[in-house]
């Protein structure tokens, strides 16, 4: 017998699912229904509940599903429901064995489950993650503490203009000129900055896109930032990430 759970906070989707389901498919059984974020792992976390398929709807109570993700390990084979094509897209992209438009209709579901009962895997946490962008709700910093001698100096990272490695020592640049040596990695910066404001042109550096005034095209299909404050060295885009750095410059 095939386990189902099913996340939905609608109650009138829940018993359209439901009927569907048994009208369907005499070797399932439901062993529990949610309705938000919250329940669903606690649902998750309790001893003894275990489900091979979950029916699960992207807007909750409480929040986005994919949020669920985050929280807890989710071992069954993921069938998503939504009644907005953008969400389906993302689910159905990072791994969601299929996804349901709501109202959903028969034809959709048997299609749906066919396709589960053929999938050996479970959903990529981390495709996911990356393709919901803001869903995952990441928060980025704010605040950046630099030490500077015997201080400690909380900056606003909306004053950071850009950031770079030079002669094995990491440099922070504000946008009123100020400039400190940090500790941390430029993988460790970017990964904490929020991707939005903040690109890697290249290993080296990392800038802000307030800093940004123009680009010069260069020979080798390189780009030149000029940026204010003016930086003391040439700040160059690297080619393998040209095309990144353009699209991030339209968003």
């Amino acid at each position: 017998m095939m386990k189902v759970l099913i996340v939905e906070d609608e109650i009138m989707a829940q018993k359209s699912l439901t009927r569907l389901l048994m009208q369907n498919f005499s070797d399932m059984s439901i062993v529990g229904y949610t309705d938000s974020i919250k329940n669903t792992v606690s649902w998750l976390r309790t001893e003894g509940n275990s489900a091979d398929i979950i029916f699960m709807d992207v807007e909750l109570s409480d929040g986005v599903c994919f949020e669920i993700f985050r929280q807890v390990e989710v071992k069954a084979k993921v069938i998503m429901t939504t009644a907005y094509d953008s969400y389906a897209l993302k689910a159905f992209e990072a791994g969601s064995v299929d996804y349901l438009l709501k109202p959903v209709e028969s034809a959709a579901l048997k299609r749906a489950v066919a396709r589960c009962r053929m999938s050996g895997g479970q959903i990529d946490v981390e495709a996911l993650l990356k393709a919901v962008g803001g869903e995952s709700k990441k928060e980025y910093k704010e605040r950046y503490i630099v030490r500077f001698n015997d201080r400690i100096v909380p900056l606003e990272t909306s004053n950071i203009a850009y950031i770079y490695s030079e002669e094995k020592n990491n440099y922070l640049v504000t946008f009123d000129e100020q400039r400190y040596i940090i500790d941390s990695s430029l993988d460790l910066v970017i990964d904490e900055f929020n991707p939005e404001q903040f690109f890697r042109v290249s290993r080296s550096c990392i800038v802000s896109l307030k800093a940004i005034v123009s680009i010069i095209k260069q020979a080798g299909s390189r780009l030149r930032i000029v940026a204010r404050p003016e930086p003391d060295f040439e700040m160059t885009v690297s080619r393998s990430r040209v095309d990144d750095f353009l699209k991030w410059l339209e968003r």
